[in-house]
């Protein structure tokens, strides 16, 4: 009996493709508010830091923005996956300790976040200790991620790492490849926590002066980093600059410039949309990366399309009940909130 052929893509590339930079955009979104505003309430200049209203909502928010975090990580690595398998768990492998601490980092990230809320009404307590802690895990996760998903672009590395050593205990020694994007994202995260912390702490003048404090400097050092990762690019980079890719980098720096003008007026909401599209064209930047870098040696478009239309079926289905779901939460802890403060 024939053994079923995997190398098929379940639906045509280009619907694979728009889905996992839409869920990794909103993956990031929730991770960012999550990296960010753990920074922004770890270091941020706040009076009375544990019982500020603003620091109080955050600790509480926590949990349900890890939640969100996880349910819309899920969906882009699958949708990675369904093209790169073989690239990253080649890479994966390579670096397989490293991988599986994952799994260590989230779990303990998780339990340090619901111990830091469910200790709101302790004064200071052991929190700052579980939201460090929990930082540093997720931090971890980010730091992994972006080692593996860059070797995973170089399969000339992992090959010859592999042959060398099937420890599973290497990390992506190329690190300039991926160190300026990882710090990049980094500060980025903490230009969203930034403008949460702003957005929710709008009628504090003391919370609304360290979330814009946060927004520009995570934005200017971001951007800073943002053009180091470009220059390590070397000969990809004037490959990149004739793809789309140079359209969609060119709106993000421009909106995400526009979005201070009306964060400092505190227009929260057109700020918010543009920083959600920057982010969105900076993965679409990552995407182009990604193909020039393995141009020479795999070709998605290649694969051949075998539609199984149920399974995309079932996947929508989840995605919008875990989307419900996580309105809900939302919904719930801000509803405690106002009638809380009423």
């Amino acid at each position: 009996m024939p053994l079923p052929d995997y190398n098929v893509l379940p639906a045509p590339l280009w619907l694979i493709t728009t889905l996992h930079l839409l869920m990794l955009t909103l993956h990031f979104l929730a991770m960012n508010l999550l990296v960010g505003g753990l920074i922004a309430v770890l270091w941020g200049k706040f009076t009375n830091r544990w019982d500020h209203p603003v620091v109080k909502k955050f600790v509480g928010l926590f949990p349900t923005a890890m939640a969100a975090t996880v349910t819309l990580g899920v969906a882009p690595l699958l949708f990675l996956q369904l093209v790169y398998h073989r690239q990253v768990y080649s890479a994966a492998i390579v670096s397989g300790w490293f991988w599986l601490g994952v799994v260590v980092a989230v779990i303990v990230a998780y339990y340090f976040l619901y111990g830091a809320a469910m200790s709101q009404r302790k004064g200071a307590g052991n929190k700052p200790v579980y939201l460090l802690i929990a930082l540093i895990s997720l931090l971890y996760v980010s730091f992994i991620y972006s080692s593996v998903f860059s070797m995973a672009e170089r399969p000339a590395l992992y090959s010859r790492l592999y042959a060398a050593d099937q420890s599973g205990l290497i990390i992506n020694p190329e690190i300039g490849d991926y160190i300026f994007r990882w710090l990049h994202m980094i500060f980025g995260a903490m230009t969203v926590g930034g403008f949460f912390v702003g957005m929710l702490g709008k009628d504090n003048e003391e919370a609304f002066k360290v979330g814009r404090g946060f927004f520009l400097w995570g934005m200017v050092i971001a951007s800073a980093f943002g053009l180091g990762y470009l220059l390590s690019l070397g000969e990809i980079l004037p490959k990149l600059m004739r793809t789309p890719a140079i359209w969609a980098l060119t709106l993000s720096i421009l909106l995400s410039a526009g979005s201070l003008h009306f964060f400092f007026t505190k227009r929260f909401l057109p700020a918010g949309l543009m920083l959600s599209v920057s982010l969105l064209g900076m993965v679409i930047m990552r995407h182009y990366v990604r193909l020039l870098e393995l141009s020479d040696q795999f070709d998605p478009a290649t694969i051949p399309v075998k539609p199984q239309w149920s399974v995309f079926l079932v996947f929508v289905i989840f995605f919008v009940i875990a989307l419900g779901l996580l309105w809900y939460m939302l919904k719930l802890f801000f509803d405690k909130k106002q009638s809380a403060s009423a």
